[in-house]
């Protein structure tokens, strides 16, 4: 919801491109690195849907966050606590998605999963868009933070087979 419109928003807290292009670094940065090892160290926790739950309460927390942010520098902190969230979420939803797919239909499962991501970050950019326009990026922070919380709620009811 804030991908196109990041730019902007590090603006309206007294950045300007370069700090933008830093900060989406930052992020990178910290969510590659701390990737290589949570992949390795989830492998060896059974129950990888608690890791993802993990993943989007830190991503939750961080955008809770962006709604307080008073400085550069806070921007980039905030912004490794997202990308470490996401380092933790990615490989373990992975793990997940994957044990549940059909062998000679990985290729097309994951395509599948591939453009409904691409297709919710479509109408995610315009509501993102939409709901700044009307309401600003605290408000926009509010819903990403509620929905990241939703999404970790959600799967940790979930049931789960633990082998």
């Amino acid at each position: 919801m804030l991908g196109p419109i990041y730019a902007l928003f590090v603006k309206d807290i007294g950045g300007d491109i370069l700090d933008a292009s830093f900060a989406g670094a930052v992020y990178a940065l910290a969510a590659g690195l701390t990737t290589l090892i949570s992949g390795k160290y989830f492998d060896k926790i059974k129950e990888n849907e608690l890791i993802v739950v993990l993943g989007y309460v830190i991503i939750g927390f961080g955008f809770l966050l962006l709604g307080t942010i008073n400085s550069i520098l806070s921007l980039l902190i905030i912004q490794i606590i997202i990308g470490l969230g996401e380092a933790i979420y990615s490989p373990a939803f992975d793990a997940v998605y994957s044990k549940h797919l059909d062998g000679k239909k990985s290729g097309s499962q994951w395509g599948t999963w591939e453009s409904m991501n691409y297709f919710t970050m479509s109408v995610g950019a315009v509501i993102g868009g939409l709901v700044v326009t009307v309401a600003g990026f605290k408000i926009l922070f509010i819903i990403m933070t509620l929905m990241a919380f939703s999404s970790a709620l959600y799967i940790y009811l979930l049931p789960r087979k633990v082998l």
